[in-house]
């Protein structure tokens, strides 16, 4: 039986062992590759899904979604979104019905997506919600599977340039462990939602000591 929180401490993530996808990594640069990409993506059973932008340091100046991100167990495709747009077979997959597809604080993502092309969004998983069902209250992908895993996911290329000319091997590794862990997530709530192989530990809200001026009193 594995012990998970309602809310993980993010002091202690820092001392947890990296998770990372291992992985073939494929990079998606024109409408050929898209289509093939999505011929085998609408064949997997589960897939993750995630989007990353380039940051905008610009008070209100935002950036289009530069990256989608789609990922099984061992393959994850970087649709490159700067350079493609969002081409006939990237709105196939994004409308699927069909194949479970899972990610975090997809209602952003999706709004965010449709800022580039317009599309009917079509079923999709909230890991937020699944997790809230075996009492987890952490919204960030960090957190929570630090709490279902005990491993850290790093967030250090979060904030770097997603559109440059060349991701680096530390981007495309960021981008594909991202999408990819949502598939784990995913399939370890729903075994501990099928078998109620877990314990919710509640944790205590910290205390807040008011401050007293004692000379007032």
């Amino acid at each position: 039986m594995i012990v998970i929180k309602n809310k993980f401490d993010k002091k202690q993530i820092g001392n947890l062992p990296r998770a990372l996808f291992d992985g073939r990594i494929v990079t998606i640069v024109s409408e050929y590759e898209a289509d093939r990409a999505v011929d085998f993506l609408l064949r997997q059973p589960i897939l993750g899904f995630d989007t990353e932008t380039r940051p905008s340091f610009r008070k209100g100046h935002y950036n289009h979604v530069a990256l989608l991100q789609v990922a099984t167990h061992d393959i994850c495709f970087l649709f490159r979104l700067n350079r493609i747009g969002i081409t006939d077979s990237i709105v196939r997959l994004l409308e699927d019905c069909s194949i479970t597809k899972v990610g975090l604080s997809l209602q952003d993502d999706m709004r965010m997506l449709t800022h580039r092309r317009e599309f009917t969004p079509g079923t999709f998983v909230e890991l937020q919600k699944e997790v809230h069902d075996v009492g987890i209250e952490d919204m960030s992908l960090q957190k929570i599977f630090a709490n279902v895993f005990g491993q850290k996911i790093s967030k250090g290329q979060q904030l770097s340039n997603w559109e440059a000319d060349n991701l680096s091997e530390a981007q495309m590794l960021y981008a594909a462990t991202d999408a990819w862990a949502c598939v784990l997530i995913h399939e370890e709530i729903q075994r501990l939602k099928n078998t109620g192989d877990y314990r919710l530990e509640m944790c205590e809200p910290k205390l807040v000591t008011p401050n007293v001026n004692f000379n007032e009193m």
